[in-house]
């Protein structure tokens, strides 16, 4: 017969209770109303100017030079026209879907490339490869303007791509200084994602003789798609809200950007503020569709990889 050692058990009184973990969150309750408050006060501070410029871009410029800007009342519909002439809109938006959507697409497909040869292959200047795309973004623009202003003047181009006959006053001359200031940030934002990404799916490829281009193309281009989606939108609202450039490097005014064309609802003794809201608004309306067409995947982007399970 075999006899069992028995387990001392401490009194119900003395057992240490187990700790229990809030769901949602390691704050306590008190302190999550707090951070709460905290959040919601600093947001309608941040929202308040955007949305009473919104108000404003419906009421009368004199009604609110009578009764000031707190005041309610005034209501009308005719500076989103009057803007939309005045600043002429058409042909601007134009323009900048001529400057954006290239510049876009050029920043990305280029500095994936890179990013996939500093992630993919291991080499002695790696890091310094890098560095070199990380240079642009830590210089300002404004250092770099006489330079870049006289290279751009002494590159000829021809007449059918500038009416100038060089770089200057024309589109490709904001794509290609749009594409290099904005391919560091992206080559180190693609770079790091694509590290993350297994070596065994490469080394199976190459197996199979996946040359380097088709791991490129049919391989890491379709598990980066959420990081390309959340650069995309970035880049979309950089290029296309970018109004240093577009005045140093473009003297004509039919060829300016929307951003640039906000001057033309300037007076000559005064300045319609209400007007100027509403043409604010019309410009920030194609960004906020882009991103909110892209809302799902900009997130999925961002937070990829910052969980596990």
């Amino acid at each position: 017969m075999t006899y069992e050692t028995p387990v001392a058990v401490a009194p119900p009184e003395r057992r240490a209770a187990a700790p229990v973990r809030r769901e949602g969150g390691v704050l306590s309750q008190r302190r999550g109303t707090v951070a709460t408050v905290i959040m919601a006060v600093l947001a309608l501070l941040w929202l308040f100017p955007l949305v009473w410029a919104l108000i404003n871009s419906f009421r009368e410029y004199e009604y609110t030079q009578v009764n000031g800007y707190l005041s309610f009342g005034g209501w009308t519909t005719s500076n989103y026209r009057q803007a939309w002439s005045q600043g002429d809109f058409g042909l601007h938006m134009k323009n900048s879907f001529l400057i954006t959507v290239p510049a876009v697409l050029l920043t990305l497909w280029l500095s994936s490339m890179v990013a996939f040869v500093l992630a993919r292959f291991s080499y002695r200047f790696n890091l310094a490869l890098l560095g070199v795309f990380l240079a642009a973004n830590l210089l300002p623009p404004q250092a770099l303007l006489i330079p870049v202003f006289r290279m751009f003047r002494e590159v000829p181009l021809p007449y059918f791509m500038s009416d100038s006959g060089s770089m200057l006053n024309s589109f490709w001359a904001l794509i290609l200084v749009n594409t290099a200031f904005q391919m560091g940030f992206c080559t180190f934002v693609l770079s790091n994602y694509m590290k993350t990404l297994p070596h065994e799916i490469y080394e199976s490829a190459e197996l199979d003789g996946a040359s380097v281009w088709r791991q490129y193309w049919q391989l890491t281009m379709p598990l980066v798609r959420p990081a390309l989606a959340a650069l995309a939108t970035l880049q979309v609202t950089w290029v296309y809200n970018e109004f240093f450039w577009a005045t140093v490097l473009i003297q004509q005014g039919d060829k300016l950007p929307v951003t640039s064309a906000l001057n033309n609802l300037r007076g000559q003794f005064f300045t319609d503020t209400n007007l100027v809201a509403a043409g604010s608004i019309i410009v920030a309306l194609p960004v906020l569709v882009v991103f909110f067409a892209l809302q799902k995947q900009f997130v999925s982007g961002l937070t990829l990889g910052s969980t596990k399970g």
